[in-house]
């Protein structure tokens, strides 16, 4: 029998079943540049090449503080293959100087040098060396001055001041001019608190300068155009920022500095501020040929901020059934020798120090200091991290004090949702603090004594020291420890934190096809496996494209203080939401007469076809768009205001979102020689929503990594004497390797914050937090000691300090 058949109407109904979009949220879509990067077939920006490049080079400082009483480039400049030498007198423009929020960081260093490190002068030539040989014999005559490098020599009453004449917004209200900013918090009358206390516990604690220790190092390509302005090519955490802070200094307007992401090879902080950008762009406008710029592992040192090294001062009370009573604490941030995130920090510190519980009667100060160390700024966990290490270290002490053990402790205060936090703001949505608890405590522990094998003697590789072969398991202790924390998501404190989105959606060879275009940078996070996830979910198309990161459409903001996928991905979400509409409003225009659905239904784009939510397929996307132009839509997202922090009280609803970690360390420790091996560090994380949960299990580990590797092993050692980096290099600042890594069981816990995004949390700096104190209460529980200082060295266990 013959088979009737038509071809149905592009408006009509076909079918009823509807299968969705593969690679949208909620699944582990694999990372676009995963393969390409383990595979060593990533193109990092230290890789990009130009016909007729040149190569840039920095001169800094060999002193920390001194005048510069003369600079002779003579030499230099007669070397065969320099192009170009420049100091500071070399500037093109009025303004000399950038900075985050502070414009005091001179683009090259006159009259004095403030740290070790500072950049002096700049040379372009036709190959590395020649431009490294000509930087060495450009000599620069010194008078060095005193040094600023702790609390006491920059408060005392006949300091010399690191900035002399400060006029920024913070200057008016610090009680000393190497104060960059101060922020008190205060709630409640802690004196009377004071007295209804049964137990009080004080302890002073000292936290240690961190690197970032990105492995791909600064890097970066400049090219003169025609139209008089530059493109530039870099790796950096923020295009627009820096092209706000660039672009005054070349004299040029923001449209002749076109800015694009090149591959960035890690970030956590380290790529916020400027580094080469400003001067390969200088080297590249005098020269008229393109220039390229690449630290090497040493200049990286000094090429970017560091964590803030901190000294903390914490009084806590408690009644003697274990609730706390108040808190008073002082936190004193070294920020080094210019402002970069340092008022940032300084808020986050006090506004999150009295940690994930419920305290009444707080007074915090948090102050950063101007010193002659290297410059401080962003990092992974941004002023939380500091505090967290200590709090937690007062919660053990309590506990120990009240004979309670020292996890419910923590869960008998813990804040929830309807807390207030110590700034008079609400926590409005889930924090469970008690439960993270719970579940870390709750998982079974690792075997003991894992380095005995069967008759074959002991694996040294288990043990503290490893393969160095120190024990066989005499002197070895094991440690518990456990550890929550707090952090804030997104930008605080009023800023007017957005991001933008550009989607375009269009028909190629009959299929829709999605573009995403943002500023976003893509620095290891997984943003751009997110954006493809939300444009598959929210446009029901498969093939999406990411446009390559540039200045070219608006600001996405920075790819730090976990913010990006909260406000980026909120942006493409929107603008995804906004594309579908206007297919629909085009598909209701050319095929609403076909059929009521179009008018009267709910429709969405799913699997490349208009469906009512009755599962009805109405349309193809193709179909619909078919002889229209593409839909090209670009949008602004905002989160919900925020305001400052009162500058007396510190009262204000200050941030947008928190999010909470826990961790349970179990430690091993050669008592001996005061080695220690981490066993495990187990985690639990409220995430509100995994949009990629591959992705979400990779940033949970690779924080608690981080802060693995400032409770054992990193620290930058500046001379307190000289206030000179001793230790630039990866053979004397040690971080992590697989071999120190332990075992990271993750918990994810989906609470949705309803004014979220999908109801998601930032995910990426709270990890770091809680790990650092977790393993430091693990050492303390194996030893007895009491290590108030990071990292642990083994000459603070054994006693031979």
């Amino acid at each position: 029998m013959a088979q009737n058949t038509r071809t149905a109407p592009a408006g009509t109904p076909t079918d009823v079943t509807q299968d969705h979009v593969k690679g949208g949220i909620g699944e582990s879509t694999l990372r676009p540049d995963g393969t390409l990067k383990v595979t060593g077939e990533f193109a990092y920006s230290s890789d990009m090449w130009h016909e007729d490049m040149l190569w840039g080079q920095t001169l800094r400082s060999t002193v920390a503080h001194a005048e510069i009483v003369s600079i002779d480039i003579s030499e230099a400049v007669a070397m065969s293959g320099v192009y170009a030498v420049l100091t500071y007198d070399d500037l093109p423009a009025e303004m000399k100087n950038y900075g985050l929020e502070i414009q005091d960081t001179p683009v090259l260093a006159h009259g004095k040098v403030r740290h070790h490190g500072e950049p002096v002068a700049l040379v372009a030539a036709d190959h590395p060396e020649t431009a490294r040989r000509a930087a060495a014999k450009i000599k620069i005559e010194y008078r060095e001055l005193p040094v600023v490098t702790d609390e006491a020599s920059a408060l005392a009453p006949d300091a010399p001041l690191i900035h002399e004449g400060r006029d920024d917004h913070h200057s008016g209200h610090v009680p000393h001019p190497n104060i960059v900013h101060r922020q008190p918090i205060v709630r409640g009358d802690v004196a009377a608190a004071r007295e209804r206390a049964d137990v009080i516990v004080e302890g002073e604690y000292v936290f240690g300068m961190q690197d970032q220790a990105f492995l791909g190092p600064e890097s970066g390509l400049a090219v003169p155009s025609e139209d008089g302005g530059v493109d530039l090519y870099v790796a950096t955490q923020w295009l627009h920022s820096d092209l706000k802070q660039i672009a005054p200094v070349l004299g040029l307007p923001e449209e002749k500095v076109r800015m694009t992401l090149s591959g960035v090879g890690g970030a956590f902080g380290g790529r916020e501020d400027i580094s080469m950008q400003i001067h390969a762009c200088l080297l590249a406008l005098r020269t008229g040929k393109p220039v390229k710029i690449v630290y090497n592992r040493f200049e990286s040192f000094f090429g970017h901020v560091h964590r803030h090294p901190a000294k903390l001062h914490y009084e806590h009370g408690a009644t003697k059934d274990g609730k706390l009573t108040h808190l008073k604490a002082r936190i004193v941030l070294d920020g080094g020798a210019y402002a970069s995130a340092s008022p940032a920090v300084v808020g986050n510190a006090s506004s999150l120090g009295a940690g994930p519980y419920v305290v009444d009667d707080v007074e915090i100060e948090a102050v950063a200091l101007y010193t002659n160390n290297p410059p401080c700024g962003a990092m992974r966990g941004f002023g939380a991290v500091q505090a967290c290490f200590a709090y937690e270290a007062q919660m053990d002490k309590l506990a120990a004090k009240l004979g309670m053990d020292p996890v419910e402790f923590r869960r008998l205060n813990a804040m929830e949702q309807g807390t207030l936090m110590p700034t008079g703001q609400v926590v409005d949505s889930p924090a469970p603090v008690a439960e993270l608890l719970r579940r870390v405590k709750a998982r079974p522990l690792p075997p003991e004594r894992q380095w005995e094998t069967a008759g074959q003697g002991a694996d040294v590789r288990a043990l503290p020291g490893g393969l160095s072969n120190t024990t066989h398991g005499e002197g070895v202790v094991r440690g518990v420890g456990y550890a929550v924390g707090i952090k804030n998501v997104g930008f605080s404190e009023g800023f007017d934190d957005y991001s933008t989105a550009r989607v375009v959606l269009q028909v190629i060879n009959g299929e829709p096809v999605a573009m995403v275009h943002t500023a976003m940078a893509e620095v290891g996070q997984g943003g751009v496996t997110v954006h493809a996830q939300i444009a598959r979910t929210e446009l029901g198309v498969t093939q999406v494209t990411i446009h390559p990161a540039d200045t070219q459409v608006g600001s996405a903001g920075s790819t730090s203080a976990s913010r990006q996928t909260y406000m980026t991905g909120g942006a493409v979400k929107n603008t995804c939401e906004a594309v579908r509409e206007k297919v629909l409003e085009i598909g209701r225009r050319k095929n609403g007469s076909y059929h009521p659905a179009w008018a009267t239904a709910e429709l969405l784009l799913e699997a490349g076809k208009v469906v009512t939510d009755g599962g009805e397929v109405l349309a193809t996307i193709a179909d619909v768009l078919e002889g229209e132009d593409p839909v090209d839509i670009e949008l602004e997202f905002r989160h919900r205001p925020t305001v400052p922090f009162d500058l007396r009280t510190g009262q204000g609803d200050g941030h947008v979102q928190y999010t909470f970690a826990a961790h349970r360390a179990v430690v091993e420790v050669d008592t001996e020689l005061g080695l220690v091996k981490v066993i495990e560090l187990a985690t639990a994380q409220d995430v509100g929503k995994a949009l990629n949960p591959l992705s979400v299990v990779g940033q949970i580990q690779g924080g608690t990594t981080q802060g693995l590797g400032v409770a054992v092993m990193e620290e930058i050692i500046v001379d307190p004497k000289t206030a000179k980096v001793r230790n630039p290099s990866f053979t004397d600042y040690l971080i992590p390797t697989i071999l120190d890594t332990p075992t990271i069981p993750v918990d994810v816990l989906e609470l949705a914050d309803h004014n979220a995004p999908y109801g998601l949390r930032g995910i990426g700096e709270a990890p770091t937090l809680s790990s650092t104190p977790a393993v430091l209460a693990a050492i303390r529980n194996a030893t007895g000691l009491e290590l108030n200082k990071t990292p642990v060295r083994p000459e603070a266990l054994t006693g031979t300090l």
